[in-house]
């Protein structure tokens, strides 16, 4: 109802008070703040303010291989503990298990039993303590120790958070600020460092292991062809230097507490100081004192850094780490010791970094494109409306408001992508008012009272809004399941606008309403122009219609020919798709893009030739904007490792060419993640088509669902088919594109739906023929007022939001324009064809004469 007990109305403006409340601090500096003021602020992208995302892979190979090499090591200590003559005793890395076989049979279980000291307990969730290895036998005395699936698991799990913690250590230990460091599935590590434009010194950093460990030298051993059992050769810092150790660890890295770059006093060049706790202290005073005049190898990541000669026992439990240290390098060192050593090596497996003047253009871009399809919108919503059409306006600013208090109260991240979610909210948050407005001028149009027709508007609305929306909600939810980075971020931000605008439309917009229907008691709604009014009463009255009312347009005599085109351009687009096909972004093919820019003018020959010069495959070069700028496109280099070896390499020939060139973008993905980003984009639409076919299915009947996704599919084909024709690249961000268009196609016919629904229960004789065109001209002012606001709101996305999202915003014009023909000669066709002998019985006869039409 229109009436708003007084607790009800105070509710709602205390909603939209908070939300402009805790909105406010986006707008001002943190400095303005105090200290102890719980501040919470949306805070920028790093394709915002400039910075580098790296997705770390952790090595769980390695992780096993480690666990199965002390296996190998205890199990000798304990065999020979107990007597049990073995031979063949080896690790089997890729089926995850060690081996050996005794020699005497009557001592496999003494073996077997040796064998199982060397578990470690795992936790289970249930709370249940269980071996991380099984120990088998077999009848010719050979013995296998197994990792299981809870070992393998806890190793892996255990490994990748320790990782993390080394990870925070060393970016912490760098200086930058606000870095985000996240696990992300299960073996990787997303960190995001802002404001960091050449990552390079922190990915070398982070992809170090840093294992150190003291070993003594086997000077016996050292010109030997093979190592003796017990031995391993190392390569030292110099080329074909060679070092035999002992495979015993005698002291660790992990003893050590701190670890400085410095001077030596007397040679002046850089070394490491370190210190030890006191274990290492103990540890490292006993094996100098025992081992006066031998070789001490410090080993750092399989490499023997230096081996000097133990002089004299060293029981302060500090040392010194000399060798062909600079400023750099010492520093680095230090900086790795002190964090700790990684249990495994990490791989750079995505990269993207973007330079703060690419952040500074975006954020211009992204703003002029949001206040032009505010005002797009707003002028549309005022001029076709009327005073209608102004409450709708003061609600979607409200909307935007609430929309950016829920991401302030989690500090979300607002990213280019998000920047677009917010614009499409723009469009699609008056879709509910449109309904409302075309409700309320149909029921006024009938010969209801003002305050009926008001009621009857929003209560009768109100369900559609409920189904259109949610089919919007599910597009997001899969896109948020399946999406990667700023993607998720984009689909968080257009379905809280959804959620949002449901509740402005349909409670603040309803309270605006009320407050002027009280104050003016109008004996007419201002939905429709009369002659010899004042120009204040114009201006509150809608200009005009996009569809002219009281049309009888018979749109299903043209149903054959709009399947049969429609079925012709999809197969078109289906074809092309493959050949030539369609051209994938780096996101789904794996690869380098960097965008670069020259000092001066670049000579765009001498760049080519750098590149070409590094055998890293068919690269292009283009120049790119003004002549100093030049985009570069490199194909997939292979494994993650040859990837960053190729970012490293193109960085430095591009230096070399043209010195003072700066790196304004990388994107830098393997093939691995490429295919999972590919998987999951395919997943997402896969989900998106079937979780609407089941919802729709669920709320109308068969025909409806299957129209509807019959009709999604066709949709999505020719606009596959246009990103084919004007080479708009297939990536994450199409993707969006392409599930925003597939939720507001459904959105679209399910306005249809509901009012054919509502006619097959109003007019139970009418030919089901009639009663879809009846149903196509009553809605045709909604359906082509919401395609209206999409457009407006798109469009500037399109026109000023730059390269990035301008494939995304033209996917999101042709969609909606192909969407909003297909409700009519698509979907409605089908569900003609389909329930013609279902929904509608006896359509070959003539109608009954009950069958009479509605008031128009």
């Amino acid at each position: 109802m229109l009436h708003f007990a007084r607790w009800k109305t105070v509710a709602i403006l205390m909603v939209c008070l908070a939300g402009f409340l805790v909105s406010l601090p986006n707008l001002m500096p943190r400095a303005v703040f105090p200290e102890w003021f719980p501040l919470r602020q949306v805070s920028l992208g790093l394709d915002l303010r400039g910075g580098s995302y790296l997705l770390l892979e952790v090595d769980l190979n390695t992780v096993v291989r480690e666990r199965l090499d002390s296996m190998v090591d205890g199990a000798r200590t304990r065999l020979r503990t107990a007597n049990v003559r073995y031979v063949n005793l080896a690790s089997d890395a890729p089926n995850r298990r060690m081996g050996l076989r005794v020699t005497d049979a009557a001592q496999v279980p003494a073996a077997v039993a040796a064998l199982r000291e060397l578990a470690n307990p795992v936790q289970l969730p249930t709370g249940q303590s269980v071996p991380d290895i099984e120990v088998t036998s077999g009848a010719d005395g050979q013995v296998w120790a197994t990792l299981t699936e809870a070992g393998l698991r806890a190793k892996a799990s255990g490994a990748v958070e320790q990782s993390i913690e080394i990870v925070r250590r060393r970016v912490d230990e760098t200086g930058v600020a606000e870095a985000l460091i996240a696990r992300q599935g299960q073996q990787r590590i997303l960190v995001t460092l802002p404001g960091v434009e050449d990552p390079d010194r922190i990915k070398n950093l982070l992809g170090r292991t840093a294992r150190m460990t003291f070993h003594l030298v086997d000077e016996a051993a050292s010109l030997a062809t093979t190592a003796p059992p017990g031995v391993m050769f190392l390569p030292g810092e110099r080329d074909g230097e060679r070092f035999a150790v002992r495979r015993r660890v005698e002291v660790d890295g992990a003893n050590l507490t701190n670890a400085r770059a410095g001077q030596d006093s007397r040679t002046g060049e850089w070394v490491v100081n370190f210190t030890f706790d006191s274990v290492g202290t103990r540890r490292f005073a006993d094996i100098t004192r025992a081992n006066v005049g031998r070789p001490f190898a410090i080993v750092l990541d399989e490499k023997v850094i230096t081996a000097p000669v133990i002089r004299e026992p060293i029981t302060g439990g500090q040392g010194q780490i000399s060798g062909s240290f600079t400023v750099r390098s010492a520093n680095d060192l230090a900086v790795l010791l002190r964090a700790g050593a990684l249990p495994a090596p990490l791989t750079v497996v995505e990269e993207r970094t973007v330079g703060p003047e690419l952040g500074a253009d975006a954020i211009r871009a992204g703003t002029i494109a949001l206040a032009a399809g505010t005002l797009f919108v707003f002028l549309y919503m005022g001029f076709a409306y009327g005073l209608l059409g102004w409450f709708a306006n003061i609600a979607l600013a409200v909307n935007i408001v609430l929309l950016f208090a829920f991401m302030t109260l989690i500090e979300s991240t607002l990213t280019l992508p998000g920047i677009a979610g917010i614009v499409l909210t723009l469009g699609t948050a008056l879709d509910a008012n449109i309904l409302i407005n075309e409700r309320i001028r149909e029921e006024v149009r009938n010969g209801r009272s003002p305050i009926s027709a008001l009621e009857a508007g929003f209560t009768k609305a109100s369900g559609t809004i409920l189904d259109s929306n949610l089919t919007n909600l599910i597009a997001m939810a899969c896109l948020y399941g399946f999406g990667s980075g700023p993607v998720k971020g984009f689909a968080v931000t257009v379905a809280v606008g959804t959620i949002v605008q449901m509740w402005t439309a349909t409670v603040l917009t309803r309270l605006f309403a009320s407050w002027w229907y009280r104050r003016t008691r109008p004996k007419e709604l201002p939905v429709f122009q009369r002659p010899g009014l004042s120009l204040i009463d114009r201006l509150r009255r809608p200009l005009f219609r996009i569809f002219p009312d009281d049309t009888h347009i018979p749109f299903m005599k043209g149903a054959r020919i709009g399947l049969v085109v429609s079925a012709l351009l999809s197969s078109a687009s289906v074809a092309i798709a493959f050949w030539p096909g369609l051209e994938k972004g780096i996101d789904f093919k794996g690869g380098i893009e960097m965008e670069v820019r020259t000092p001066g003018p670049g000579d765009i020959g001498a760049l080519r030739a750098a590149v070409g010069g590094l055998n890293l495959g068919d690269a292009t070069l283009l120049q790119f904007g003004d002549p100093s700028t030049f985009a570069l496109r490199l194909p997939a280099q292979g494994d993650e490792g040859a990837v960053q070896r190729a970012v490293n390499a193109v960085r430095g020939a591009l230096e070399q060419a043209a010195p003072g060139t700066r790196i304004l973008r990388v994107e830098a993905v393997g093939n691995r993640v490429s295919d999972e980003l590919f998987i999951g984009g395919m997943m997402a639409l896969g989900l998106s088509f079937l979780a609407m076919l089941l919802y729709i299915w669920f709320r109308f009947e068969w025909q409806f669902g299957v129209a509807a996704i019959t009709t999604l599919i066709l949709d999505v084909t020719k606009t596959i088919g246009f990103m084919v024709l004007f080479q708009i690249e297939f990536n994450l961000t199409t993707i969006a594109g392409i599930l925003t268009v597939i939720g507001f196609s459904a959105n679209d016919k399910v306005v249809v739906f509901d009012r054919m629904r509502e006619n097959l229960r109003k007019f139970k004789t009418m030919p089901l023929d009639e009663l879809v065109d009846r149903s196509i001209n009553e809605t045709m002012n909604r359906s082509l007022g919401t395609s209206m606001t999409l457009l407006l709101s798109a469009l500037p996305l399109a026109l000023f939001g730059g390269d990035t999202l301008a494939g995304f915003a033209w996917v999101m014009v042709v969609g909606i324009v192909i969407s909003a023909g297909s409700s009519v000669f698509i979907a409605a066709p089908i569900v003609l064809y389909s329930g013609r002998n279902r929904l509608r019985r006896g359509d070959d006869e003539a109608a009954a004469p009950g069958a009479k039409p509605a008031p128009r």
